[in-house]
């Protein structure tokens, strides 16, 4: 079993299923609302620990209700929070999802206690953890992240960075060597290109493209890989957490970076069939079991 330590995010989610996502100043009747657990961090924490990893969370959340369901949560799927801070007088994050009748999605997010993550204390707690691979996620702040990617370093672990909420990466960032997988529409505010991140020190770079599959980017080539279409899209919205929880889970046991990110992309393609950031997230059986019967890796 392979150990994995996420530092990011973990929110509440208001979900309303609309036929169409809203333009500017459009009002849209929705079809349907639920309430479901979120953050980026945390989602690829849960996909991570339902592949079969050991996860450690770090992360911040309030003293509220929601911070209490949040840790719940995380905990039913196996994940240890005992490095989660909770900061007295601050709200736990929640995202505004809508989801329209194709499955994409549009976010709206208030971090709340997310932002108050300490970097001293991340950069601890990860070197206590001694995981085998470390995935951050840009809903933390920059310097908890790079915190924990100099931990990373110290201790022998991989980096892996979730370039989203895109933001300009720094020098510092990147000079730790982390394999940054960011979504084709965040490339150009945090690359401008793979190429660049290469040159300014990225060990490797995987662009998904949803529907059309990922591209991993490295010094010395560069590998298309098509979409899984493992059955009709009803949600698309965890669909990158799942990717990037799974490259993490499958690095951490062992794989080689193309094969965990061929395994990876099959995870993210079951985890749209079921509504909810995690509700479609597979567990292992469940992977598994899908490849026995569609051997696409």
């Amino acid at each position: 079993m392979g150990r994995v330590s996420v530092v990011g995010s973990t929110n509440v989610d208001h979900v309303v299923r609309v036929p169409h996502l809203p333009a500017p100043g459009e009002t849209v009747l929705g079809a349907g609302y639920a309430q479901h657990l979120g953050g980026k961090g945390a989602n690829q924490a849960v996909a991570a620990s339902r592949l079969g990893a050991a996860v450690q969370f770090v992360g911040a959340v309030g003293t509220d209700a929601a911070g209490d369901q949040a840790l719940r949560a995380l905990a039913a799927d196996g994940v240890d929070c005992s490095a989660t801070t909770r900061v007295e007088g601050a709200a736990t994050g929640i995202a505004l999802i809508s989801v329209d009748d194709a499955g994409e999605n549009q976010i709206a997010l208030a971090p709340g206690a997310n932002l108050l993550l300490d970097a001293a204390r991340a950069a601890v707690a990860v070197a206590d953890a001694q995981p085998d691979v470390v995935l951050a996620v840009l809903e933390a702040p920059m310097p908890a992240v790079v915190a924990a990617a100099r931990a990373a370093r110290e201790t022998g672990a991989r980096m892996i960075l979730n370039a989203a909420p895109a933001q300009p990466l720094p020098d510092e960032l990147l000079a730790e060597h982390p394999l940054v997988i960011v979504n084709v529409n965040e490339l150009g505010v945090a690359g401008p290109a793979a190429a660049n991140l290469l040159q300014r020190g990225a060990e490797a770079v995987i662009v998904t493209r949803g529907a059309e599959g990922i591209t991993i980017v490295t010094p010395g080539e560069e590998v298309s890989i098509a979409a899984e279409r493992a059955g009709s899209v009803l949600d698309a919205t965890g669909a990158g957490d799942a990717f990037s929880g799974a490259v993490a889970a499958f690095l951490a046991e062992g794989l080689q970076l193309e094969a965990a990110a061929r395994k990876a992309n099959v995870a993210a393609g079951l985890s749209v069939l079921r509504p909810g950031a995690r509700g479609g997230m597979p567990t292992r059986a469940e992977l598994e079991g899908y490849l026995k019967q569609s051997p696409s890796v």
